[in-house]
């Protein structure tokens, strides 16, 4: 067995679903479309989007010894479902906060793979640096950039995090696999915003999860009529997605919600308070926008008034 097949080995007994492995190499089509996404101000306040371009572009320059990435998704997807009358929260927030889960997996396997591959040195990322982390899934053979700007693994669907360890070691490399959205524009018609403007490209200024997570103020007014009930997150483009027909139940442990959460009623809801907030979201992915804006939101959406 050669070390490339090996690794995959290993990161499936870490836990992870699916895993690739491509080279630490420039991404220079990707990084003049971030330019073009940016010049149209597309990022909304999200102004990080602006630092590290060069970095996003080439991993070597965050970690210059960088040889071969290991990209690795897991799966989150969660046949559960809140009642359909209460604010909604999307699927990935339902646990604990993947950033920590997914980085202490990918530890793991750095550490397999120094004791049972060869010695070699690595550094764990999910969604806490400057890279094209889609794209290098891609480039991974792990499924292809759908018009919804997702990643779709053809077994697991878009219900997917993204992880990924640099090493400094040569591997085998995956080869990229052909999009298979076909003519399906499912997505683009799902979205409430219309903030997917055409395929394959997201104003995330207009995105319901930018406006209930990133914006640091209450959901802009013309955006407001089209919110519904979207509490945190949006998975419209999502649910709709014949791809994700496939999605299986994650078996992650820290993935799964509580049943404190999921029997949450309207009348819950209405009197959401401050301990409700840390005693039902601790180290969840919600402590990003925080007690007071979810409480406004609640407030915007007639669950709770601001006395």
């Amino acid at each position: 067995m050669n070390d490339s097949l090996k690794i995959k080995e290993l990161a499936k007994a870490c836990g992870f679903d699916a895993c690739g492995i491509t080279s630490a190499e420039c991404l220079p089509k990707d990084s003049h479309y971030l330019q073009q996404w940016l010049n149209n101000r597309f990022n909304g306040d999200m102004a990080y989007m602006e630092n590290h371009k060069e970095k996003r572009a080439n991993p070597k320059l965050l970690i210059p010894e960088a040889k071969s990435i290991v990209v690795v998704l897991l799966n989150y997807y969660s046949k559960l479902q809140q009642q359909p009358d209460v604010p909604q929260i999307a699927k990935y927030a339902w646990g604990k906060d993947y950033h920590f889960i997914i980085k202490e997996k990918l530890k793991e396997l750095l550490s397999l793979i120094q004791s049972e591959v060869k010695p070699c040195n690595g550094t764990a990322f999910c969604d806490s640096a400057p890279l094209f982390e889609r794209r290098l899934a891609e480039r991974a053979g792990l499924g292809w950039i759908g018009k919804s700007t997702m990643l779709i693994n053809p077994n697991l669907g878009s219900y997917c995090f993204i992880g990924e360890l640099l090493l400094d070691i040569e591997l085998e490399y995956d080869q990229p696999i052909e999009s298979k959205c076909n003519n399906c524009e499912a997505c683009l018609n799902a979205c409430p915003t219309k903030a997917l403007l055409k395929p394959f490209s997201l104003n995330a200024s207009k995105c319901l999860s930018y406006q209930t997570i990133e914006l640091k103020s209450d959901i802009e007014k013309d955006i407001l009529p089209y919110s519904g009930l979207k509490l945190f997150g949006c998975d419209n483009c999502i649910e709709v997605c014949p791809w994700n027909k496939k999605a299986i139940q994650n078996n992650t442990t820290q993935l799964q919600p509580t049943i404190d959460f999921l029997s949450m009623t309207k009348k819950d809801w209405e009197n959401f308070s401050r301990s409700d907030f840390k005693r039902l979201f601790k180290n969840s992915p919600l402590q990003r926008a925080g007690y007071k804006k979810l409480r406004n939101r609640l407030n915007q959406m007639g669950f709770i008034s601001n006395r």
